[in-house]
């Protein structure tokens, strides 16, 4: 028997409503667990292999630098995953972090500044922008906070 807050005729598995909106959050909460352990994979390596552009003081601190904060967001997209409806605002920011990054890179590309990997990094998290900011709209449903954790 579906629980009081589910509409009428859910089914409910693991304490979830199969409705919609219960499928927005558990598709959100995947994006984000996979968004964030794909950055951890990607950029953990990047802290050992160090700057490659440059051997001054200031290019170590921007490559560290840039990783770090990178990664501290990483530990964010685990974090919105661990409770999609609770987190949820934060996606917004996420979007905004995706932007900073894959923006500037793709005009380094186009401008020929930057090769052909900067250009796949950009594409990636364009791309993650877009489906992080699809996410937000779909887990904004009316009702979507009574719904429980995905």
């Amino acid at each position: 028997m579906p629980p009081h807050d589910a509409p009428a005729g859910a089914v409910v598995q693991a304490g979830l409503p199969t409705t919609h909106q219960g499928r927005a959050l558990r598709r959100a909460r995947w994006l984000f667990l996979g968004a964030g352990a794909y950055g951890l994979i990607a950029l953990v390596p990047q802290y050992f292999m160090g700057p490659q552009a440059s051997p001054h003081a200031a290019a170590a601190l921007t490559h560290f630098g840039f990783v770090g904060v990178a990664l501290a967001w990483q530990l964010a997209f685990l974090l919105i995953a661990s409770d999609v409806v609770r987190y949820r605002l934060f996606m917004l920011p996420a979007v905004a972090e995706k932007l900073a990054f894959g923006v500037p890179a793709l005009v380094l590309c186009l401008q020929g500044r930057a090769d052909a990997a900067l250009a796949m990094a950009a594409g990636v998290d364009l791309l993650l922008a877009l489906l992080f900011a699809l996410a937000f709209a779909a887990t904004g449903a009316p009702g979507a906070n009574a719904r429980g954790r995905a």
